[in-house]
């Protein structure tokens, strides 16, 4: 199990930070990580985010607003944030977490990228629906 091994580095606190929309996690390694919650729910590791292999990613649009609105312990190992869209499908281990924090930057950079390529938005209200027909008519006829 992820997190489990004895050397693995743990949390020590945990600290969630309405205001500002920042979760700070604290390990006993002395290592210190401040995660924003549209970071923590773009980069959830549920099934619906990461999909069910690799290239199956599901890029996350406007989640600027997000907000955690409550953090349920995980039996010694996880915690699982519950997102104010309605997200609470994702468990976060000591070791996925400690990860995040590790490679947090390079983490966002790829992610503005791919946000960008893809013609996204962090906001909610810029995003138009995907399945929009074309303007003038259905889109099925040529």
């Amino acid at each position: 199990m992820a997190g489990l091994r004895k050397d693995d580095p743990v949390p020590i606190e945990i600290k969630v930070h309405q205001r500002s929309r920042l979760m700070e996690v604290s390990f006993d390694d002395g290592q210190r990580f401040e995660f924003s919650f549209e970071f923590l729910r773009v980069f959830s590791p549920s099934a619906e985010v990461r999909g069910h292999g690799i290239g199956q990613e599901v890029l996350q649009l406007g989640k600027r607003d997000v907000e955690i609105t409550r953090v349920e312990p995980v039996g010694n190992y996880a915690i699982k944030p519950v997102f104010s869209d309605g997200h609470d499908s994702g468990l976060y281990s000591w070791d996925y977490l400690y990860d995040l924090g590790q490679n947090h930057d390079d983490l966002w950079q790829t992610y503005l990228l791919r946000l960008a390529e893809a013609g996204g938005s962090r906001d909610p209200a810029e995003q138009a629906p995907v399945t929009a027909p074309a303007p003038g008519g259905c889109g099925h006829h040529h």
